[in-house]
Order: structure tokens, then C-alpha cells, then sequence
């Protein structure tokens, strides 16, 4: 036999081994080219929840206290506390003033059509248990008691750690810390004693100042003609018995090209239409949210929408959620599984802002659209 013979086996049985063993050490990680791709792909980008709602008042002890809800009003917001809550940033418009008596209160040209509201100063803790931020005082009740009743108002706020502005010349602006970031807020109305949003360089200049200290800036509004029949914004000044209530167009597209990043209208008691201004999102009313026993609630003026919105580090909008709320004389806002005020938002944005880059779905999910 020959030496070939004999060590042919041995010389197979070491291949075998040699490749036995390559296949057991072949590395199953990336090659390091492909963890160099890995590695550079950009992070998801962070984003920033804020919750928006409309006109809030929790019942009045004023001209009596028949007018407060039981329980001292400690359930009113039971039902949308879990959404509320659910959010970097919420936001309401406070109808009327915090305080426990006294005052003085506004007199009117036309009682039939005045109402002044003073609640009770533990009501703040309501607004805090639910998880608001910040609360605009820019509306046309700010003032139903006076000077006492701003004071106190302002005094009951800041003691809760909530965030407030919309009065001219002491309280125009504010800033708080959430989520890691600075955030900015400004309020506008047309009534007196307040931000005035009828003055657009005045109304620019604000939301400038609060832009240049913050790296989102939230805007609100307290304007518009009232009612079912003043559902549409009509992009033209507005007026509800005589009174100039602005043109809240004109306003939200100066205070978005000022810096405003969300604006949240409210004041015409009623849901209207949203819109996609150069990537920022403006809801011209959010209606009337938690308004209990002395406003009217009939038809439109029942159902609103809770807005949360998702913006990124600059501010812009990216996606977001209606959620339709319904109430009723006896009880404050419950979700309503009809989705009437989802409906009406979507009906109103179409027919308003036919170009706006805004797809609203049956289950309130708002998405960018690219056409």
C-alpha cells in the first residue's frame, strides 16, 4: 500500500474538521459595514404632546348658590381626567373668576344677555387634579367682579402652579418647564382689560417677544361671532351685537408667521373648523367644554372636541386625536361615542380650509397630507 493510500483518509478527515469548524465560527453580527449604516441612522425624532379644550367654568355661587354643582363640583371632569392627563402640556380657557365672594360685579347694558360667574376658590384644585398647565384669563368674564375678582383669580392660579395670561399691560405672557423644554404662552380677546386681538402689530409684537424666550409657543384666543349660526370662520372682521369680536384668520396667520406654534381658539361657543398654517396647527374653537348650569347647551353648543396634538422640538404639527365630548345641564363632559363633534370638525374643515394639509378619520386621527 502506498503512502498516498494510507494518508488520503487522514488528509479528508482534516478538511471535514477544517470546514466543520468554519462553519461554527461564521460570525452571525453585521459586517462592519453594515453597523457603520446602522449606526449613522438618525434617531426618532422626539415629540411633544399638548391637549387643548374650550370654554371652562364650574358652576358660579353668583346670584346664587343654586347655580354650583353638587359635590362641590369634584366630579364634573371625572370622565375625561384620564385623557386630560395624558399629555406633556393641557390647556383650558377660564370663564370667569376664582373667587369665594365679594367683588364687583360689571354691570350691563343688556341684562338678558349678561351673565357674571364667580366660582369658588377650591375649584382651582379641580382644574389641577385634572391636569391642566395653563389656562388663558383672555376672555369677556375675566372682569365680572372686578379688580378683586382678577386679583384673586391670578393669586388662586399661581398658588396652584398653574400657568396663566391674556391681560393687557401685567400679565401678557408666560413660561413654564415641561418635558424638558421651555414653553411659551400668550392669550388674546377683544374685551376690555384684555390682550386685545384686533391689534395685529400689537398682537406680533407679543408673540415675537414670547417666541424669541421659548422653544414652543402656545397661543390662544377668545373671538369670533357666537352661536350655531357663526359655525364657519368666515376670514373677515366678526360681529355679535354690534361688538367687533376680530378676525380670527387674520390673527392666527399673524401670530403663526410671529412664531406661534399651536393655537387654540375658543368664544364662539360652538366647534369650528382647523387648519395647517405653514406646519402649525390653529383650531378656530374648541367650543365649550365644562360649562356648567348657566350656559346654554342646546344642539351645537353641547358637543365639543378635545384636541391632542404631537409637535416636534420646533413645534410642528405631526399628527393628532379629536375626541368628541358631549354635556348637559346636569353633568359636565362625558366622551361621546357618536363622535357628533369629530363629525362637525371634519364637515367645518373641508368646507372652510378645502386645501388645508389636514385628513381627518372617522375615529378623530389627524394625519398630514401631501397633495
Amino acid at each position: 500500500m502506498s503512502k498516498l493510500s494510507i494518508l488520503l483518509p487522514s488528509f479528508i478527515l482534516i478538511l471535514f474538521s477544517i470546514a466543520a469548524c468554519q462553519a461554527q465560527t461564521t460570525p452571525t453580527e453585521p459586517s462592519a459595514k453594515e453597523t457603520v449604516v446602522q449606526s449613522t441612522q438618525p434617531p426618532a425624532p422626539q415629540l411633544y404632546t399638548v391637549i387643548g379644550v374650550g370654554d371652562m367654568m364650574l358652576g358660579t355661587n353668583y346670584p346664587s348658590k343654586s347655580h354650583l354643582p353638587p359635590n362641590g363640583g369634584a366630579d364634573l371632569l371625572a370622565d375625561v381626567t384620564h385623557i386630560l392627563q395624558d399629555a406633556d402640556v393641557t390647556f383650558g380657557n377660564l370663564e370667569g373668576t376664582i373667587l369665594d365672594s365679594g367683588g364687583t360685579v360689571k354691570r350691563c347694558s343688556n341684562p338678558s344677555l349678561c351673565y357674571a360667574f364667580r366660582s369658588p376658590e377650591s375649584y382651582m384644585q379641580h382644574f389641577v387634579n385634572a391636569g391642566f398647565d395653563v389656562l388663558s384669563i383672555a376672555n369677556n368674564h375675566t372682569g365680572d367682579f372686578g379688580a378683586a375678582g382678577r386679583r384673586k383669580t391670578k393669586e388662586v392660579l399661581r398658588n396652584s402652579g398653574i400657568a396663566f395670561a391674556g391681560l393687557a399691560g401685567t400679565d401678557e405672557v408666560a413660561f413654564f418647564e415641561r418635558a424638558g423644554k421651555k414653553w411659551g404662552f400668550c392669550a388674546f380677546a377683544p374685551n376690555s382689560g384684555t390682550c386685545d386681538i384686533r391689534q395685529l402689530s400689537y398682537v406680533r409684537r407679543i408673540v415675537e417677544q414670547v417666541a424669541s424666550q421659548s422653544d414652543i409657543v402656545i397661543v390662544s384666543f377668545h373671538g369670533g361671532a357666537e352661536g350655531a349660526k357663526n359655525q364657519h370662520v368666515t376670514k373677515k372682521t366678526e360681529k355679535y351685537y354690534g361688538e367687533n369680536r376680530g378676525n380670527v384668520h387674520a390673527f392666527a396667520h399673524t401670530a403663526v408667521d410671529a412664531g406661534a406654534d399651536i393655537i387654540f381658539g375658543h368664544g364662539p361657543h360652538v366647534t369650528r373648523a382647523i387648519e395647517l398654517y405653514n406646519n402649525r396647527i390653529i383650531a378656530y374653537s374648541l367650543g365649550n367644554f365644562c360649562t356648567y348650569g348657566r350656559f346654554n347647551l342646546r344642539g351645537a353648543a353641547g358637543i365639543a372636541p378635545i384636541l391632542k396634538v404631537h409637535v416636534d422640538d420646533r413645534g410642528q404639527f405631526v399628527h393628532g386625536k379629536l375626541t368628541a365630548i358631549y354635556q348637559q345641564k346636569t353633568h359636565g363632559p362625558k366622551v361621546d361615542y357618536d363622535n357628533k363633534a369629530i363629525i362637525k370638525v371634519r364637515e367645518l374643515t373641508k368646507q372652510d380650509f378645502p386645501d388645508t394639509k389636514l385628513e381627518i378619520y372617522d375615529d378623530g386621527t389627524i394625519f398630514k397630507t401631501e397633495f
